[in-house]
């Protein structure tokens, strides 16, 4: 099952039989690639011209047809892409996202069929959970998997680090301690509800976001310039690439929660507020490090060119991300016994917190292993 992502101007989708068609006004000017990570435009599948025939001005040309059950989700990641009523509700059925961002990588709108979440007591289950131990439970559990997670990434990064640069290695097993060491803290919060517990757990997630950073800042030092986490309007390229895999990421979440039959507006450890998914942001949260944060620091650390345009990626830069991002979400991981991509794991998480609200069995965040 394949993302498709597109990124160009004025492509127009539309269905024919059970195939997903992408009409374009202009050729790609990048060569198809073979065994591609996900079905950017251009795809391995490019219908080409007719050997010797220009594309007629103001006419668009087919450049993609999917088969229907390769998508698992349409990500539109441009201005300008038309859809067809048709395509929407063949999606539907099949239980295919459409996902939009904007040019930050932040999601702003999804569609889905409302049928596939109508699974009323796992939201009964959520909302009554918000006023026990449940929502306790679970925001706790959240902040040590992110920790545990953090923690992880550095000793996966640090080990390479030992032998050629041991300076660096000394710093960020320190940043390693110091992570653990609040990791502990967190495990030892309880609380009667999630807002009982909330002040205390993001008090420790600040502190932890900081040192985190400061041993990513450390890891980077002589690649690029980092000046440590900034979100929105960022200029620098280490964060707009992490803002934009995030956007990914974050539409990936949102759809495994709708699909899990939870509400993504009621979240535990981050505060309801009008248009906050806080139980998607809940979520994310165990998967950022392993998904989002080892792929963008790989390809700083790989030399890896990032160009910005008007304070944002290029279009070549965000692909490259996307093409980074999903590919870590298409790598297999273990989990429970077995190495699932980790796409998979995070639709089983989903439906691991609404079984865990419902009170047939513990919850457990993901770890990647180091």
């Amino acid at each position: 099952m394949e993302q498709v992502i597109i990124d160009q101007f004025g492509a127009v989708l539309s269905k024919k039989s059970e195939r997903l068609i992408v009409k374009a006004p202009q050729w790609p000017s990048l060569e198809p690639v073979a065994d591609a990570a996900q079905a950017w435009l251009p795809f391995p599948e490019i219908v080409p011209p007719p050997k010797g025939e220009e594309k007629p001005k103001g006419k668009s040309r087919v450049i993609l047809e999917v088969p229907f059950f390769r998508i698992a989700e349409i990500v539109i990641a441009s201005q300008g892409v038309s859809l067809s009523s048709d395509l929407v509700e063949e999606c539907c059925e099949r239980g295919i996202r459409i996902s939009f961002l904007d040019h930050g990588g932040r999601p702003f709108a999804m569609l889905s069929s409302p049928m596939l979440t109508a699974t009323v007591a796992t939201r009964r289950a959520q909302m009554e959970a918000l006023n026990d131990g449940r929502g306790a439970e679970f925001s706790r559990l959240v902040v040590v998997g992110k920790l545990r997670n953090q923690a992880n990434l550095l000793k996966y990064i640090g080990k390479y680090l030992k032998e050629a640069h041991p300076e660096k290695f000394e710093a960020v097993e320190s940043t390693v301690d110091i992570l653990e060491k609040l990791r502990g803290e967190a495990e030892e919060i309880t609380g009667p509800t999630a807002d009982a517990v909330r002040p205390g757990l993001m008090g420790i997630e600040g502190s932890a976001g900081r040192v985190y950073w400061e041993g990513v800042q450390t890891i980077l030092a002589g690649k690029t310039e980092f000046p440590g986490r900034e979100h929105r309007g960022t200029l620098n390229p280490v964060n707009a690439c992490l803002n934009y895999g995030y956007g990914i990421l974050y539409a990936q979440v949102w759809g495994a929660v709708m699909n899990a039959g939870l509400e993504p507006f009621a979240g535990f450890l981050h505060v309801d507020r009008p248009g906050k998914p806080s139980l998607v942001l809940d979520l994310i949260e165990e998967f950022r490090q392993p998904v989002v944060d080892r792929a963008v620091i790989a390809m700083f650390n790989q030399g890896q060119a990032i160009d910005m345009k008007q304070g944002l990626l290029d279009e070549t830069s965000r692909r490259a991300v996307a093409d980074k991002v999903v590919e870590r979400l298409k790598s297999p991981e273990p989990f429970e016994g077995r190495r699932y991509e980790v796409r998979s794991i995070i639709q089983m998480q989903a439906r691991h917190v609404a079984t865990f609200l419902r009170g047939e069995r513990p919850y457990r965040p993901f770890a990647f292993k180091w």
